[in-house]
């Protein structure tokens, strides 16, 4: 059980980070190298883990029976200003997260799929297939997660990208406290994202 919780929190670790990696190359990308500059263009987990978002918020979640493990990292930092669209540039930056860890989710599918389906895998290779499932399983549920859209959250941000300007003070006053609200959510109502979950897995690994 303890193997478990441990390779979960590692796995959700590494998962965040390259989610925040992959904000920070969009954002390069599109011509901000606030990320770059400030050194957080790397796979180095220190750079990225926040104490209470990839350590403290997991290690309470996997306390709760059934419970599911989310957590994040450190939001890597970009200028809308260096951007030619900082609305659209904001969106896709936002959605490079999510992006990232559904492709880690299809290709450790993949790997599920081959090792799983594959006559003479070998029992040994059989032995992976809990642990492809649960990379599987992790990175699916950070993708849908960060859909959300409650601020901080990668969701919010696109669903801001589509807000008329005479209503940003909505979600200037939204932004400010949601923070308490995701906290909430995690706790009472991050269920009502199972179905979609346990869909995009089914599908991922086979039904």
């Amino acid at each position: 059980m303890e193997f478990i919780i441990l390779f979960q929190i590692i796995v959700l670790i590494f998962s965040v980070v390259i989610h925040e990696v992959s904000h920070g190359y969009v954002a390069d990308e599109l011509g901000d190298s606030t990320a770059r500059d400030m050194g957080r263009l790397t796979l180095n987990p220190i750079k990225h883990i926040d104490p209470f978002g990839s350590i403290i918020l997991p290690l309470l979640m996997s306390l709760i029976p059934g419970g599911i493990i989310l957590g994040w990292a450190k939001p890597v930092p970009y200028n809308p200003m260096n951007l030619k669209n900082p609305k659209k540039g904001g969106a896709l930056i936002a959605l490079a997260g999510p992006a990232s860890n559904l492709i880690i989710a299809l290709v450790f599918a993949v790997f599920y799929r081959l090792f799983v389906y594959v006559p003479n895998a070998g029992g040994a290779l059989l032995t992976l297939e809990p642990l492809f499932a649960g990379v599987v399983m992790i990175n699916i549920m950070l993708a849908i997660f960060n859909l959300v859209p409650i601020p901080p959250l990668d969701g919010s941000k696109i669903l801001f990208a589509f807000i008329p300007r005479k209503y940003e003070h909505v979600a200037d006053a939204f932004e400010q406290y949601g923070f308490y609200v995701l906290i909430i959510f995690i706790f009472l109502g991050v269920e009502f994202l199972s179905p979609i979950v346990r869909f995009l897995y089914r599908l991922f690994i086979g039904f």
